[in-house]
């Protein structure tokens, strides 16, 4: 495309094209050409509009369709040209769509503007991010189900401040991240149904005085509704936030799960197995297999959640309606999609491929005095001790245990009654691991058919 075609393109008002500086702060084109489908089905939408209300004939209409489908072709097999002279993804189709069908071309352009072009390419372009952040996180808690299914009653322990506190079962903390993970589906699907409100025909901001049907190209692009205020339609990016802000909270839940992978896959924990797909070797260590892709997804956060605060700052003292501002919207939602996705599809795999290891999980769940409030709960259950007075015994066992050099199961009932002469054999029914998971049959509690019930819940709900 020559350069008195881009000069075209700005209209009578400049006589010539910006410098290179210009043409290098202003251009976009680097990176919304991702938006290409997009806009290219906004302008079928649209042009099938403005046929059907007589805006243009019928002919020009087909002409634009049939240009669009060559242009959208053209790029789709990396043959179109793309020119940093003609701005966005907009002037670069537009341009082209000329240069195929000629004149009819520049009626496409009729009762609209580049600013409720843009806002609609760009909601087209997260309401399919969020589509695929769903297929993501379903396929995500499919794959926990099939671990916590597998070891609904496995033991292991339960920890705070990551020491030791109770037994809890594999089953029940893979369920732990069903439930985040469960929010963050509700917050795309919560996102998807507050932005899907078309902004086209909104025109440059304060509608058109072309008679328009805005409900048309709403309901041929997906939407529910064209946006109700032309000024807000152009001005919005709360969608761009929403979608930034449900991305950051999603990435922390991985990388919360990422950083529990990373150490229960150390030589100490040896909880996991992590797959070879999912791991590297060290260069001159050979007995390494490092949790690569663990430690990528928890610094993830970092890019996405960056992107939400950057985008924050740029929307922050915009006043209504379009700023040049807004174009530095689309670099931080691309970047944060992009990581986003692929954390998702990463911690998915790592959760399919990776293999827990009961016995490891088994022997540190009875370490550590993890039966310490089993102990404490039979002495205020049976014996009727207030619990603080109970907290006193137990912890005067622990002590014991510890000068000792075992575990609570391990002391005599000798040993118990000197603390506390009530103690009878009894108290040995709950110092067990299995027994300990086994009575936590409360409502959302570790019991392996608590776990179980959750799974079918959660299945059922998602069904």
């Amino acid at each position: 495309m020559t350069e008195q075609s881009s000069n075209q393109m700005w209209g009578g008002r400049f006589a010539a094209g910006p410098d290179a500086i210009m043409e290098a702060i202003n251009a976009s084109i680097g990176f919304d050409r991702r938006m290409a489908a997009q806009d290219i089905a906004g302008s079928r939408a649209h042009a099938a509009m403005l046929a059907a209300t007589g805006v243009i004939s019928d002919s020009d209409a087909e002409a634009i369709r049939e240009g669009l489908l060559t242009v959208l072709s053209e790029i789709e097999r990396g043959e179109f040209q793309f020119s940093t002279a003609l701005e966005d993804i907009h002037m670069n189709v537009e341009a082209r769509l000329k240069e195929i069908i000629g004149e009819p071309a520049g009626r496409l352009h009729t009762g609209r503007s580049r600013n409720d072009q843009v806002a609609t390419d760009f909601k087209l372009w997260v309401r399919d991010q969020l589509d695929a952040a769903e297929s993501g996180l379903l396929a995500l808690i499919r794959a926990l189900f099939a671990q916590a299914e597998a070891g609904a009653d496995w033991v292991m322990p339960g920890f705070t401040h990551l020491q030791t506190a109770q037994p809890v079962t594999w089953g029940h903390h893979m369920m732990a991240y069903v439930e985040m993970f469960g929010r963050d589906l509700s917050r795309v699907r919560d996102a998807r149904v507050r932005m899907n409100e078309c902004p086209l025909g909104a025109a440059a901001l304060a509608g058109t005085s072309f008679p328009i049907d805005r409900h048309m190209t709403a309901r041929a692009l997906g939407f529910d509704r064209p946006a109700a205020n032309s000024l807000d339609a152009v001005s919005d990016r709360d969608f761009a936030l929403e979608f930034l802000s449900v991305a950051s909270i999603c990435a922390v839940h991985l990388s919360r799960f990422a950083e529990e992978l990373v150490i229960w896959s150390s030589a100490q924990f040896r909880f996991v197995t992590l797959s070879d797909r999912f791991s590297t070797g060290s260069s001159i260590m050979p007995q390494k297999k490092n949790p690569d892709a663990a430690e990528l997804i928890r610094a993830k956060v970092g890019r996405i959640f960056g992107a939400n605060t950057a985008l924050m700052m740029v929307m922050k003292g915009l006043p209504l309606a379009y700023s040049k501002d807004m174009q530095e919207d689309k670099e931080q939602v691309f970047d944060a999609a992009d990581n986003w996705m692929l954390a998702l599809a990463a911690m998915e795999g790592m959760v399919k491929d990776m293999t827990a290891n009961r016995d490891s999980l088994a022997a540190a769940a009875g370490s550590g005095f993890s039966t310490a409030t089993d102990l404490a709960d039979w002495l205020v259950r049976v014996l009727g001790l207030p619990f603080r007075d109970a907290h006193h015994v137990t912890g005067s066992l622990v002590a014991m245990a510890e000068k000792k050099g075992c575990d609570l199961p391990d002391l005599t009932l000798e040993d118990m009654q000197s603390v506390h002469a009530g103690i009878t054999q009894d108290v040995y029914s709950v110092l067990g691991v299995d027994n300990s998971v086994n009575s936590r049959q409360s409502y959302g509690g570790t019991a392996p058919d608590q776990v179980r019930a959750q799974i079918a819940r959660w299945k059922e709900m998602l069904e």
